[in-house]
């Protein structure tokens, strides 16, 4: 799958990407925004691991590259839901600060959602930023997600309670499936 935007394109990983992986991921402003998953010092070997997972022949193609100009500067990834869920999915993403306010995770995210709606008949994609994340609210918001509430106490970063909001976007024109 390769997904073109006016400014990105979304694609899969390669192994190529490693460099570019590591300097953009390489960053406590990014990483302090994600999951404990997302480490901090990102190093090579981090890039090597990763790469080798999203690239393994089992793995789902959920997890995308962000590319600009060729290189590959920050990343997208959905996880889909089970059972009864089985029609949801969460999305997350992150850009390299050097990349920020450029309106790329805005386009990235819709790119994704669009397609994610049209291709796998998902009924809803949501999000769990952190609530003292003001930039990946606004781009929540500018790809058409809509904030269902505050998650007070919801998780725990670097030691400390934070809470999360909700966000999510549902799909108006979900083909519904008898079960």
């Amino acid at each position: 799958m390769e997904l073109r935007g006016r400014h990105a394109v979304v694609r899969p990983w390669r192994t190529t990407d490693v460099a570019s992986l590591v300097r953009h991921a390489d960053n406590p402003s990014v990483a302090k925004q994600l999951r404990d998953r997302f480490p901090h010092p990102y190093t090579v070997a981090d890039g090597r691991t990763f790469l080798a997972w999203a690239l393994s022949p089992s793995a789902d193609p959920s997890n995308l590259a962000i590319e600009v100009s060729g290189e590959a500067v920050g990343g997208i990834a959905y996880s889909l839901g089970a059972d009864v869920e089985r029609f949801s999915a969460e999305i997350g993403y992150w850009v390299g600060e050097s990349y920020w306010g450029r309106g790329l995770a805005t386009e990235a995210l819709v790119l994704v959602t669009e397609h994610l709606f049209a291709r796998r008949n998902l009924l809803r994609l949501f999000a769990v930023p952190l609530a003292d994340n003001a930039a990946s609210l606004r781009v929540l918001e500018k790809a058409g997600y809509a904030c269902e509430g505050r998650l007070r106490a919801s998780c725990v970063k670097y030691g400390c309670a934070r809470d999360q909001f909700l966000y999510a976007r549902v799909n108006d024109a979900w083909k519904g499936v008898m079960r």
